[in-house]
């Protein structure tokens, strides 16, 4: 699949959608976010902030996650062209 950006999730601006292209975690922390849906090809949206800035929630596969920043910044999503 063709993207116009390749970003870390957490860098995804509110309202925005996109589609996991990669996955940086290891061990049981890949294993996590792989039983949220968090695999390739998977659309997310990023649905609102926290007022700090973190967490931040997304919905993925209809249900809505709330991730840290840390975490997020370890899925690579793609914004099609």
């Amino acid at each position: 699949m063709n993207y116009q950006t390749i970003c870390p999730l957490s860098a995804l601006p509110e309202g925005a959608e996109a589609r996991v292209c990669r996955m940086r975690a290891a061990g049981g922390m890949r294993r996590r976010l792989q039983d949220l849906g968090l695999v390739a090809d998977t659309r997310v949206q990023c649905i609102q902030r926290a007022a700090s800035g973190d967490p931040t929630a997304y919905r993925i596969r209809g249900a809505v996650i709330a991730l840290r920043a840390a975490d997020a910044r370890l899925i690579e999503v793609g914004v099609q062209a």
